[in-house]
């Protein structure tokens, strides 16, 4: 279906209660002059109280703030339902404002999670803000004109997964600095391959054939399947923030993002809370210099902070009830986003705040990606073994990263009936050597012993060294499912830990840094909250305030 088709098949939002502005898109980072590090690898209104008058004169009781925003929610749609005839054709307006492109362009994508029991899923929206300067409106905001046409970087990433019954929602940021596998991807507008990088910057995916190369990225990474991404550029982060009014942000000491070497975003703020928008709020979201340790990661944890007074200010602010506001605030919202094309009208951004809107502030949980320095590159990131892969297991179980709620998931065995355990082949890989250190030796071996000591006679060393935290089982297509399940079980290892993957030709078991000795795989309790590592922050602080790199305070 064309896309034309597809949204004069729908019809606009109806108005109903309960209701929230469109989402609004991620709070991200860019550089609007040079990089910071110099580094790339080549490849007004007032608060409404109660409605109207009592019987007699005086004023009615104050209406509380979720009033508020069910009356704005509301406006809004009766904004793009417009009046006198015109509803439908502002409707389409908006549609055509937003901006469509393919969801996954690689080869292996994750297969949707099951429904719980009550056949609630999960949703899993990959939040992406864009350095592209293709646009008048972004050169204006930093840049050089030779930046226009060149690929843009995924500068910020940030996986937003709201769980199966809305009682929590979790990101997780990937520092764009971080070195990753980035899978083979192909342009959906030009048919242009290009081939997997088994190691590259986590922001090169943008430019290998658009958000979708991303989304594979992200999947091949977490092994968790992304339901839907949103795009935002330059001009569109600022234009977020002007809607709203400026959104609060919080330093401890005067800070001043500037080297003597003309590094740094330039943001010059005095301690304490201000609200910022315009290009101020793009010198918050990039700044890496004069934040914590002047890394990548001190940009992420900013980038959360502005998210979650972002959100807040969505909420809270009654400035939105204003019909002008909200009007002004679709327009922007529409205008500034990319998304995939089973989200590209504002009947589907309207339902997907919705359901953003079900989970309360206070079960929303920012993380980083636990990352260490690379060894090859200390300007560069790669995931930290095993806080990384129990950050991302904690999310693709649905499990909340504040330890409150952690639901047991009830593991599925396959359709796929296996075959007798003496004709199924199985691969042994040792990947016990994580962070750079040294595997155990003849792990790989001692495994397959195992294995044949229980009937798998046809269980073999594979010399390929695999590093990771957990271990895997892993098969190629869905007729080795079962198989790869029979393996997993005479070992004890989880069936959650048995998935699909085009990496490797037949069932394949990666010992992990996990099950460094012994025959049976070690029985172990799962997290229940997110590593003290990711720096994680919940919605509802609204006292969270950057700490300030040492050189960077000013006064």
């Amino acid at each position: 279906m064309t896309q034309n088709s597809a949204r004069g098949a729908e019809a606009p939002p109806r108005a109903r209660r309960g209701g929230g502005p469109a989402a609004a898109g991620p709070a991200y980072d860019t550089d609007s002059g040079p990089r910071e590090e110099g580094t790339r690898t080549q490849s007004g209104g007032h608060r409404r109280r109660g409605g109207g008058r009592t019987s007699g004169s005086e004023p009615g009781p104050r209406r509380p703030k979720r009033r508020i925003l069910r009356w704005s929610a509301m406006t809004l749609t009766l904004v793009i339902l417009g009046t006198a005839g015109a509803g439908y054709l502002y409707y389409e307006h908006l549609n055509s404002n937003i901006k469509k492109d393919k969801l996954n362009l690689g080869d292996d994508a994750v297969p949707r999670a099951t429904a719980n029991a009550a056949g609630q899923t999960p949703l899993n929206i990959l939040m992406i803000g864009s350095d592209s300067r293709n646009t008048a409106e972004d050169l204006k905001l930093g840049g050089s004109r030779s930046d226009v046409g060149r690929p843009p970087l995924a500068d910020v990433q940030m996986l937003v997964h709201v769980s199966a019954d809305r009682s929590n929602m979790s990101v997780v940021s990937l520092p764009r600095d971080t070195m990753i596998p980035i899978p083979k991807c192909t342009d959906p507008h030009t048919g242009k391959v290009y081939g997997a990088l088994s190691l590259s910057m986590a922001n090169e995916s943008l430019g290998r054939g658009g958000p979708g190369c991303t989304v594979a990225t992200w999947e091949k990474l977490t092994h968790i399947h992304i339901d839907h991404f949103m795009v935002v550029d330059f001009s569109g982060v600022v234009s977020m923030a002007d809607a709203i009014g400026g959104v609060p942000v919080c330093v401890r000491q005067n800070v001043y993002s500037h080297t003597s070497d003309g590094h740094g975003s330039g943001l010059k703020l005095k301690a304490g809370t201000t609200p910022v928008k315009g290009q101020q709020a793009l010198q918050w979201l990039r700044t890496r210099y004069g934040f914590e340790d002047g890394t990548d990661t001190g940009r992420t944890h900013a980038q959360h902070m502005y998210m979650n007074s972002m959100v807040r200010q969505l909420r809270e602010n009654a400035t939105l009830g204003n019909p002008d506001e909200m009007r002004r605030l679709a327009e922007t919202a529409t205008k500034a986003l990319t998304v995939d094309e089973d989200l590209g009208t504002v009947k589907k951004l309207y339902d997907l705040s919705e359901e953003f809107k079900k989970v309360p502030t206070k079960g929303i949980t920012m993380t980083t990606l636990p990352t260490v320095q690379w060894p090859q590159d200390r300007n560069r990131l790669i995931p930290m073994a095993e806080d990384a892969d129990q950050l991302i297991s904690m999310v693709r179980d649905d499990t909340p990263l504040d330890g409150h709620g952690a639901k047991k998931k009830t593991e599925r065995p396959s359709d796929d009936p296996a075959a007798p355990d003496g004709q199924i082949a199985v691969l042994v890989r040792n990947g016990t050597g994580v962070n750079g250190g040294a595997p155990t030796p003849q792990r790989a071996g001692a495994v397959v012993g195992a294995l044949q000591g229980k009937g798998f006679a046809r269980a073999a060393v594979d010399s390929t060294l695999t590093p990771q935290a957990k271990t895997t089982v892993l098969y190629p297509s869905a007729d080795l499912e079962g198989d790869a399940q029979a393996t997993a079980k005479a070992l004890g290892v989880p069936l959650g830990s048995v998935r699909r993957s085009t990496d490797v030709s037949g069932i394949t078991l990666i010992v992990g840094a996990d099950w460094r000795t012994g025959d049976a795989y070690p029985a172990s309790r799962k997290p229940t909250k997110a590593p003290e590592s990711s720096a994680a922050l919940n919605g509802d602080k609204k006292d969270a305030c950057m700490e300030v790199q040492k050189g960077f305070t000013w006064g």
